[in-house]
């Protein structure tokens, strides 16, 4: 492997020795225990706490009245899962540091939700962000992005439920399905009865027990070893710090622009655009929290990442020196870190229950976020607007059913999780699927005044339909083509293991075969550019749709729900440009609206002078619906 450019991969180091099962020890237990019992207790004291005083709003917004701290942490927890404390590791011990530089795409991907979506989201007073596209466009609309998102997080709901099982059984020899079902009947328990601010605190203690699980194994690991400047110099011998990989080849698994710019639009799709990140947006007490709880995410995703890394190139410097067993060289590659965290670990009482309870910790922080914003978007977007008259004891106890069901569901799925392959590709995999059209559906609604509900219902079916054709396409492939060797972005192929009765699948490269060809290439597109590629096609077919039926003319908009792009960026330029395009500065357009649609022209749309008045008279004092304004459309 040479700097910058994954050729091979790393082989892995064998002895014949055989492995002895490694079970807990009674501190272990101990440790791993007290996770379950702590976080079920701040569910079970937020549920207690007021019991028969609670309402709707404080059960799926916590009242709006949460602070900075605990909402940053919580969207922290929410996609930091077992699926990244165990593949990330695994990547870098396999290809080296080039994943790293997926940290290049947080800083756009947190920047652009702080500035764009929050506020059009918090101003607009929601509760479930598909109640922007009735705002935006219609009820179907809306019904659309709902019942998308329903399918999208009961699916990544499976592959987060079925990690740290599988984690738990191959340490301990804990029966697979018995942790499955422990694990999801905890979460359901304090997520159903203690709601949002129960799901928000309880994320905050799971987070400080990941950091310790990961920064325990890194220390006690590189001690080992000989220390962090010994760790380097063996990963830098071995080609394993990779340098910035500039091949613009979107089929390349991973280069530096599919991780930096492919993983913004994966970043939007889960900071910018999901329920279970917008629920937490809107739960903060003012915008303003709101906004510095998206800024804080930032130093803290950088650090997550750093720690994952540095794991991975531990374990590559400590099997150098300690080859591994047959056994272990054996196991699918998920599994690399449990049986490094094991080997390291033991003779420490207590730690490697510390690193199980890390990787519960990050799956029950996202089962619980899940379990919370299904069962939010479910009672706003799909039985509320149909069946208004339900009163507010009934709307509680029909809430917290519904938690409880969709967290029955995510237990079936597990199953089928483990049927799927690589633990992180495949989680990412479906956000980029099935997330990539939602981002391109609310893009479509904010940026482009004229896109209209049958463009905007016939851009995400395209979507959907190029997502699955992708996704679908290349696991076809990658089966029929077990025994070859895969595309540029990893082929599947099956890894024998000891550790469980299912098959698992892996990712791994191959430099020794020809590059696909035809559909066999456009199935090899990497995983990180799904998103983009599914949102672009949203928007493309979208925008044409709507150009075709005639646009907005004749349809009321509603301008809280459009950001002014066009205006924005010409408010950059010099005031003398701004008149020779004919453009009026900010300062001489009509009165602001909570400083978000400060201008009179709107990429192209001119307000009349009856909503100035409408407007006038209604002020920005408006919440839980938008006023509807009628527009007129004009040619710049």
């Amino acid at each position: 492997m040479s700097v910058g450019v994954s050729t091979s991969v790393p082989l892995l180091p064998t002895s014949d020795t055989s492995v002895t099962t490694s079970t807990f020890s009674f501190v272990d237990y101990v440790v791993f225990v007290l996770l379950l019992l702590l976080s079920l207790a701040i569910g079970l004291y937020h549920a207690c706490r007021g019991w028969g005083r609670h309402t709707v709003g404080q059960l799926l917004m916590a009242d709006r009245k949460m602070g900075c701290f605990p909402v940053a942490l919580s969207l922290l927890a929410t996609f930091q899962s077992a699926v990244a404390i165990l593949g990330v590791p695994s990547e870098i011990y396999r290809f080296g540091t080039q994943y790293w530089f997926l940290g290049c795409s947080y800083f756009l991907g947190l920047l652009i939700p702080a500035h764009i979506f929050i506020p059009i989201f918090y101003r607009l007073h929601l509760t479930s962000a598909y109640e922007y596209l009735e705002l935006r466009f219609n009820k179907a609309v809306r019904v659309c992005g709902t019942v998308t998102f329903i399918f999208q997080m009961v699916i990544y709901m499976g592959v987060v439920l079925y990690a740290p099982s599988l984690a738990l059984n191959a340490v301990t020899g804990f029966d697979l399905w018995l942790s499955v079902l422990t694990l999801g009947i905890v979460c359901n328990i304090y997520t159903a009865l203690g709601g949002l601010k129960a799901v928000i605190w309880t994320d905050v203690f799971q987070t400080l027990v990941m950091f310790l699980g990961q920064l325990a194994v890194i220390i006690v690991g590189s001690v080992k070893v000989g220390g962090l400047g010994h760790v380097w110099d063996v990963a830098s011998q071995h080609g394993l710090i990779s340098g910035i990989e500039l091949d613009p080849d979107p089929f390349v698994r991973h280069t530096f622009w599919t991780l930096a710019f492919g993983g913004v639009f994966m970043m939007l799709s889960l900071y910018g655009v999901n329920q279970a990140q917008v629920q937490r947006y809107l739960s903060s007490r003012t915008e303003k929290a709101a906004v510095l709880s998206c800024y804080a995410v930032f130093p803290c995703q950088q650090l997550v990442l750093c720690m994952s890394c540095l794991i991975g190139l531990v374990m590559f410097a400590y099997y150098q020196e300690y080859p591994m067993s047959t056994q272990q060289s054996q196991a699918a590659p998920d599994q690399f870190v449990l049986y490094f965290v094991i080997d390291v670990l033991k003779g420490l009482p207590g730690l490697p229950g510390l690193f199980v309870a890390c990787l519960f910790s990050g799956s029950l922080s996202t089962i619980s976020s899940a379990f919370n914003s299904l069962a939010t978007v479910t009672m706003e977007d799909l039985i509320q607007p149909w069946f208004p008259e339900f009163c507010e004891a009934r709307a509680i106890l029909l809430s917290r059913s519904l938690a409880f069901g969709y967290g029955i569901l995510c237990l079936g799925m597990a199953y089928i999780s483990s049927q799927l392959g690589s633990v992180l590709q495949a989680a990412i995999s479906i956000f980029g699927m099935v997330g990539g059209p939602l981002l391109g559906l609310f893009c479509l609604g904010m940026f482009f005044p004229f896109a209209n509900p049958p463009g905007a219902i016939v851009g995400l079916l395209a979507g959907l339909i190029m997502a699955f054709w992708i996704g679908i396409g290349s696991i076809v492939t990658s089966m029929n083509s077990s025994t070859a060797s895969s595309p540029l972005n990893g082929s599947i192929f099956s890894l024998p293991t000891n550790l469980t009765t299912t098959t698992v699948t892996t990712l791994m490269p191959s430099t020794t075969l020809s590059k696909p060809t035809g559909l066999q290439r456009f199935y090899s597109l990497s995983y990180l550019w799904y998103s983009a590629h599914n949102s672009t096609t949203v928007i493309v077919v979208g925008l044409t749709v709507s150009l075709l039926t005639g646009g907005m003319r004749g349809r009321p908009l509603n301008p809280r729900t459009i950001y002014p792009v066009l205006p924005k960026l010409l408010s950059l330029l010099p005031v003398s440009c701004q008149k020779r395009l004919c453009c009026r500065s900010h300062s001489q357009d009509v009165p602001t609206d909570n400083d978000l649609f400060p201008e009179k022209k709107m990429n192209g749309v001119l307000w009349d002078s009856r909503d100035k008045e409408e407007l006038a008279r209604d002020g920005s004092a408006h919440q839980g619906s938008s006023p509807t304004f009628v527009l007129q459309e004009t040619s710049l």
